[in-house]
């Protein structure tokens, strides 16, 4: 089971130790909700995964541990020797597992003092940046490489051009369960519709995004989001197959992603949304061109004089006559 969805999960485990970016959470989580997707086991399954989760639970956050906890309590596959660890008492022989204590939910944060409405996002997202910049900063970074991407990133946090402004706290958690939801169950109609719905971009431009193959674009779309970072790195293993079996990919947009202003991902945000703009512009003002080159060929071929400036008429005479 763990082998074939996470082949490198030893080199992450040893990354991690080493580099600093702590993805033991991600991958317990992970491991969790791939085992109890299944009603039954084999004893090899089940052998992989007390291994794999008993080296996991000592080593994470207590979050992560009661989340982890809660959904193993109600699972009625569950290892005993998971049980143990996790503190919930084994069952006898026909008997349901024991509900885990319900976990206490986080207090309410704040509401701000007025939520924007959406037009007035929309207003405001048209107007944080000049088309044509906005082109330029855009096709600048889709057409970057790895190390390009992480300085023009890097470069944006300084620059004084316009930042989009920070999506509504309600708008983008709402956004960030969808698209977790989505990315598990690998539902990219859905999970680029949201992501361009959220942060208020075309469907051409949210396409783009979650079809860059670097990953740099789907992590500052995380970034303006606000996304924790486990449930980026979730969205990596599950929807990204190409970089989640990848341990150096993993690691290395794991780190931009904590390393990444969220100042930085608002500029490319605005830039997204103008080059939109641009495009457009673009294609009326070529289609106005064309329209008045057309008129002007048509105008000049419709009325035109039988005599030429300059010629003398002709004279005709009529059959049979005489000249006096």
């Amino acid at each position: 089971m763990t082998k074939s969805l996470f082949p490198g999960f030893d080199g992450l485990m040893t990354l991690s130790r080493r580099e600093g970016v702590d993805v033991r959470p991600t991958l317990l989580r992970v491991l969790t909700d791939l085992y109890v997707q299944t009603s039954t086991h084999s004893d090899d399954e089940q052998r992989q995964f007390v291994e794999l989760a008993t080296r996991l639970i000592d080593q994470v956050d207590d979050a992560t541990r009661a989340a982890v906890k809660a959904r193993l309590a109600v699972y009625p596959q569950t290892p005993v020797p998971i049980l143990q660890r996790l503190g919930l008492v084994a069952a006898q022989e026909g008997r349901r597992v024991p509900l885990a204590r319900e976990i206490p939910a986080p207090p309410r944060a704040p509401a701000p003092a007025r939520v924007p409405t959406e037009a007035e996002q929309r207003m405001a997202a048209n107007m944080a940046m000049q088309p044509k910049e906005a082109a330029e900063i855009h096709d600048m970074f889709f057409r970057a490489g790895a190390p390009e991407r992480a300085l023009i990133l890097h470069n944006l946090a300084q620059t004084p051009l316009k930042a989009a402004p920070r999506i509504p706290t309600v708008r983008a958690k709402r956004a960030i369960q969808i698209l977790e939801m989505a990315a598990i169950a690998g539902d990219t109609e859905n999970f680029t519709f949201e992501l361009g719905d959220s942060l208020i971009l075309p469907s051409r431009v949210a396409a783009e995004i979650v079809d860059d193959a670097g990953g740099e674009a789907l992590a500052i779309a995380a970034r303006a989001l606000d996304m924790p970072s486990p449930v980026f790195q979730r969205i990596l293993l599950f929807f990204k197959p190409e970089i989640g079996t990848s341990v150096n990919a993993v690691y290395r947009l794991s780190r931009l992603y904590d390393r990444l202003a969220e100042r930085s991902a608002l500029v490319m945000l605005a830039a997204w949304r103008g080059s939109t703009l641009a495009v457009t512009r673009a294609k009326y003002q070529s289609a106005l061109h064309d329209g008045e080159r057309q008129r002007a060929r048509a105008g000049a071929s419709q009325t035109r004089p039988g005599v030429q400036p300059g010629s003398s008429p002709t004279v005709r005479t009529g059959t049979g006559s005489s000249d006096r």
